[in-house]
């Protein structure tokens, strides 16, 4: 079955040569992918290089793509995929290397930023919103992949239980019973780490 989306025009336009209709996807679609991978992933780094290698397994594949789910559930599908890889291989480095307690901590920007006053939160309340955001974040990354990909796609990028089933090709059974067990593990992180009861 053939499903017609938003994008079909410019797929149909692509599979055909046109690089600036490929372009245009990548500009549509680059911000929701970097943010599915780097939630997958939790670095920065690897995950630019994932939706990188995203685009360009899209690119070489999309001949291929037969037009039976949305491009857009497709391309998911293919970040999903090697964001996984990626978080095997992460883990596998991890694993070999020796640390020293003399090595110096990374950061996330890797300095301290000096901003003008502004109607903004102040210092401390963003200090709480990050360091919150951070801890929620840390829980995300302790859970398995089947269930952080699940949450990420449910509760944060706002899928339909459908659009998660094609994109991960599970039941939806699955899919549900998945996210069911993901919210109480992010819940029993959070009151863990807060210290709620």
């Amino acid at each position: 079955m053939q499903i017609i989306d938003e994008d079909h025009e410019l797929v149909s336009s692509c599979k055909k040569g046109d690089t600036d209709a490929f372009d245009t996807l990548v500009a549509k679609y680059q911000r929701r992918m970097f943010n599915v991978a780097y939630r997958m992933i939790g670095n920065y780094d690897d995950a630019s290089e994932v939706v990188q290698d995203a685009f360009v397994s899209a690119y070489k594949n999309l001949r291929k793509f037969r037009e039976n789910a949305k491009f857009s559930t497709w391309l998911y599908a293919i970040v999903l995929n090697l964001s996984r890889n990626r978080l095997k291989q992460v883990r596998t480095l991890r694993a070999r290397q020796s640390f020293s307690i003399d090595d110096p901590l990374p950061t996330e920007d890797g300095q301290i930023q000096v901003e003008l006053p502004t109607a903004e939160p102040s210092p401390h309340e963003r200090l709480e919103q990050k360091d919150l955001q951070l801890r929620v974040q840390r829980c995300i990354d302790a859970l398995d992949p089947e269930f952080r990909e699940v949450l990420i796609l449910r509760d944060i990028q706002g899928f339909s239980y459908e659009e998660i089933v094609h994109i991960l090709k599970a039941p939806d059974g699955t899919v549900k019973s998945r996210l069911f067990r993901a919210r109480a593990l992010i819940a029993d992180c959070l009151r863990s780490i807060l210290g709620e009861t």
